[in-house]
């Protein structure tokens, strides 16, 4: 088992689905739990939990979007726990729509969140790394959409592909500085997420029934099930643990056999 005891790890849409079994995985591990999401009252259900089973952790509220509220919550972490060691920038959104259909609106809608909230929370974390003496990890959560384009999920595909490239680019510019980017991908986990991509399919006149677009994506897992937020938990451990320290720049499938490449 990877030793993550006294670790502060910060984790971004740790209310529910994968951010919140990372949280609740990583904070029986030992670590430090900084659970953060853009509703405070959710974040601190998770926190809350975590401290009830004998863990250590803290909420906070943040709006990924906002460059002032990342570095609130980064700072937040450091007054709590004494400093910062990993941040998984895992907040996200999905929206379905037509290809002909996505609009300037709903490209900055879901590309704010996804792309723009990781590029902060990175250069946000990486002051504080480089405060602290170098050091530290960074994990994005990217998915089969940041390898694969999908219509009717353009945008949200583009979000994602930007997620691996800003990952590479960080991990060329950082690592002699002993700064790791890396990225995990999932493919279609049963969460609230694909609640939502799941009713835009029908809400577009793609799809008829309920869970139809989750069951015929699901279909393509060679391993023959759908993905649950704990199938994410092993990569979170290892890629937050020393066991991947001569990794970065990768962006890891964790989908059930999905995407090959």
């Amino acid at each position: 088992m990877p030793d993550l005891r006294n670790k502060t790890i910060v984790i971004t849409g740790a209310a529910g689905g994968i951010g919140a079994a990372i949280a609740r995985a990583l904070g029986a591990d030992g670590a430090h739990i900084v659970a953060a999401d853009i509703s405070l009252d959710a974040a601190s259900k998770v926190a809350d939990e975590i401290k009830a089973a004998g863990g250590s952790a803290a909420a906070v509220a943040v709006d990924v979007r906002d460059r002032a509220s990342i570095r609130a919550m980064l700072e937040h972490a450091v007054a709590t726990f004494g400093r910062l060691d990993v941040l998984f920038n895992n907040a996200g959104i999905a929206q379905t729509r037509p290809f002909l259909e996505i609009t300037e609106e709903d490209w900055h809608r879901v590309t704010d969140v996804n792309a723009l909230g990781v590029l902060i929370g990175m250069q946000e974390a990486i002051k504080i790394f480089r405060r602290q003496g170098g050091g530290g990890k960074l994990i994005n959560t990217a998915s089969i959409a940041g390898k694969q384009g999908y219509e009717p999920l353009a945008h949200y595909c583009a979000s994602k592909f930007a997620v691996v490239a800003m990952t590479q680019a960080a991990a060329r510019a950082f690592g002699k500085e002993g700064i790791t980017a890396n990225a995990f991908c999932p493919g279609v986990v049963a969460t609230g997420m694909w609640k939502t991509i799941d009713q835009g399919f029908r809400d577009s006149g793609l799809t008829n029934r309920e869970n139809e677009a989750f069951d015929t994506f699901a279909a393509g897992a060679v391993l023959g099930r759908p993905s649950r937020p704990d199938d994410l938990v092993g990569v979170a451990r290892f890629l937050a643990s020393a066991d991947s320290d001569f990794m970065t720049g990768q962006s890891l499938l964790v989908d059930g056999g999905m995407v090959f490449v």
